[in-house]
């Protein structure tokens, strides 16, 4: 599905949608969430991805 597609089905800007893609968000909203896996018919866990912050 074209980025903004989705972010007209989620009701969010391409520019929010593009910073969730590439993991430059520091959060995400619950009702975004919920409405993105609606919109892509997904589970949460199919779309996120937990990764460890490195230490210095």
């Amino acid at each position: 599905m074209p980025l903004n597609e989705l972010a007209r089905l989620v009701g969010i800007t391409n520019v929010n949608l593009s910073i969730l893609k590439t993991g430059k968000a520091k959060g995400v909203r619950f009702d975004t969430l919920d409405a993105i896996c609606k919109a892509l018919e997904c589970q949460p866990g199919d779309i996120l991805e937990y990764v460890k912050e490195r230490s210095i």
